[in-house]
């Protein structure tokens, strides 16, 4: 047999074969019999050691010619039977697009955010400016545009997260109104509210928390009074716990506030009446405020003889506590989907208080 003759046949051989394979595996080894290191192909280059140095051009050529006619023979049948697999799989698992689709479940608001977003409303519909800040922020607007220089001793009752000497994780969300303060070069009004989550350095239980969610306000114009303060909490008062609720202010002492006072309400439980919710005291705590320091407000370019303001921070953790009858602070940050379902029923009935 000549060579073309052995080269013919074993081209026309590996091309029936190709056709006649019906899986990958078959495939395969179709192409190892022909094209593999012992195949038949890579045999024909043998012949050439006993050919001339002219015949071994030509020869070498109609080698190649059959190893690319099987290489291009075998990747369309290779194609073709992948094909063929797909339309199989997708004939035997088809989908009957006419089924309902699963139920997929609705969640609810996290009790935090219900909190925040119920007291927010309250005060956009009073006319205030909802306004964020850094979480990262200067020691300055954190302590010393408060009236908190680096020696002031009441630093101590926040000892934080120091990333450098100058900057911290935020104590509270003040350094958001200072700053406002300072970009309105001492000219009001300002009428903010400053939602955010705050850090300090604590002991992690019930009660408390290295990071919890605060909402502060502030007033500045002229002619602000410490009555505009109490008619103020006392509609956030009744917004949160109640029409019925009560309000008392008692004296207390922060940096940035004078006069300074801690404000309770009345609880909502007993009526007044004294019981675990309140300590047996009637009242209960909810936030702290007071008159705008006038140094605060000569640091942000105030003339405190012509503006006054006041300012006031509550915790959304302790009011969501309060009213929801949360007794572990804990449960707001531990993402235990059995404690945040309850929430859902809560707000399927549209109830604001426990």
């Amino acid at each position: 047999m000549s060579q073309a003759d052995e080269m013919l046949q074993i081209k026309t051989e590996a091309l029936e074969a190709i056709q006649q394979a019906d899986s990958e595996k078959a495939l395969q080894d179709v192409k190892v019999q022909y094209l593999g290191k012992k195949g038949q192909v890579t045999g024909l280059m043998k012949n050439m050691k006993n050919l001339s140095k002219e015949e071994k051009p030509e020869y070498g050529q109609k080698v190649n010619e059959v190893r690319q006619a099987i290489t291009s023979a075998i990747e369309e049948r290779q194609a073709d039977l992948a094909e063929a697999q797909l339309n199989q799989q997708l004939s035997e698992e088809s989908i009957d697009v006419t089924l309902p689709s699963r139920k997929i479940a609705n969640g609810a608001k996290h009790p935090l955010t219900r909190t925040i977003e119920e007291i927010e409303d309250l005060f956009l519909g009073l006319g205030y400016e909802i306004v964020t800040g850094y979480e990262v922020e200067q020691d300055y607007y954190n302590f010393e545009a408060l009236n908190l220089p680096k020696s002031h001793p009441a630093r101590d009752m926040q000892d934080s997260f120091y990333i450098t000497e100058e900057i911290l994780m935020r104590t509270h969300t003040s350094p958001v109104q200072a700053r406002t303060m300072e970009k309105r070069n001492g000219e009001g009004p300002v009428k903010i509210l400053c939602p955010g989550k705050v850090y300090r350095r604590d002991s992690d239980d019930a009660t408390h928390s290295h990071q919890f969610t605060q909402i502060e306000g502030l007033v500045v114009d002229e002619n602000i009074k410490m009555s505009d303060l109490k008619g103020t909490l006392e509609l956030l008062a009744k917004s949160l716990f109640g029409e019925e609720r009560e309000l008392r202010l008692r004296p207390s002492y922060f940096p940035f506030t004078e006069p300074s006072v801690e404000v309770d309400v009345s609880c909502f439980k007993c009526k007044g009446e004294g019981c675990n919710v309140c300590k047996h005291t009637g009242w209960i705590e909810i936030l702290g405020a007071g008159m705008v320091h006038p140094n605060v407000l000569e640091m942000a370019g105030f003339d405190s003889k012509r503006y006054s303001g006041f300012a006031f921070g509550m915790g959304p953790d302790r009011i969501a506590m309060l009213k929801y009858g949360i007794e572990d602070i804990r449960h707001f940050y531990t993402n235990d989907v059995r404690f945040l379902e309850q929430f859902k029923a809560v707000e399927d009935r549209g109830e604001t208080t426990c």
